[in-house]
């Protein structure tokens, strides 16, 4: 098991998610961020079935990065609730997991 993540996040139009994915490697507290357009959510909202196009934002950062990746995450979002989940990363190329570090250092 490494120290690096992988976090989702979705956002509402393709301007918040690239406005959030530069902030947050701006801020250091993600090496990269990876914007897919196109996704299709469907979600229980306030006791009724939702669905929504949205912007999944992929982000690599580090466990130690992640409280102030979700609060930037929060800061910045126009939703409600916005998705804020990490995901371990057991193994990856040394090289890359090595280039996350050096992005998040400042």
């Amino acid at each position: 098991m490494t120290d690096k993540i992988v976090v989702l996040s979705t956002c509402a139009s393709e301007e918040e998610a690239e406005r959030i994915a530069r902030l947050l490697v701006e801020e250091r507290v993600a090496a990269c961020v990876n914007v897919l357009a196109g996704v299709r959510s469907f979600y229980r909202w306030k006791g009724e079935v939702e669905s929504a196009g949205e912007w999944l934002l992929i982000v690599k950062s580090t466990r130690d990065r992640f409280a102030d990746l979700r609060a930037a995450i929060e800061k910045a979002h126009s939703y409600e609730v916005p998705e804020v989940v990490a995901l371990p990363v057991v193994e990856g190329a040394a090289n890359y997991l090595s280039w996350i570090d050096g992005c998040l250092s400042a």
